[in-house]
């Protein structure tokens, strides 16, 4: 009985222990976070949400931080931690402004 109730013990605290494991979201490559903010962009303006001046805007910082990376990239051959924390700054900023402006209000018409 003391043995049972050890293991269902064990199990129960290793299987707390693996949610949050799982939970922990995986570095998402910079080229797949532009890929994917540039989806949000297009669906915006093909729902409406952002109207083409927003659009415009939002993909030329999208494309200004793509070349930034590229320029990173020529310089050393390879991301270093600093450039990679400056890339993701910016690619959170731009993801803030992207949902920001699909939900602000203005249209489309």
């Amino acid at each position: 009985m003391k043995k049972l109730t050890v293991m269902l013990l064990g199990l129960g605290f290793a299987t707390a222990a693996f949610p949050a494991v799982s939970n922990a979201a995986p570095f998402a490559p910079a080229n797949q976070r532009a890929q994917m903010i540039q989806m949000r962009i297009d669906q915006g303006i093909r729902s409406g949400a952002l109207n083409r001046r927003e659009g415009f805007k939002l993909q030329n910082e999208l494309r200004g931080i793509q070349k930034l990376e590229y320029r990173y990239s020529v310089s050393g051959g390879r991301l270093d931690l600093r450039e990679r924390a400056d890339l993701n700054r910016r690619y959170d900023v731009l993801s803030a402004k992207v949902r920001f402006d699909k939900h602000d209000g203005q249209r489309r018409y």
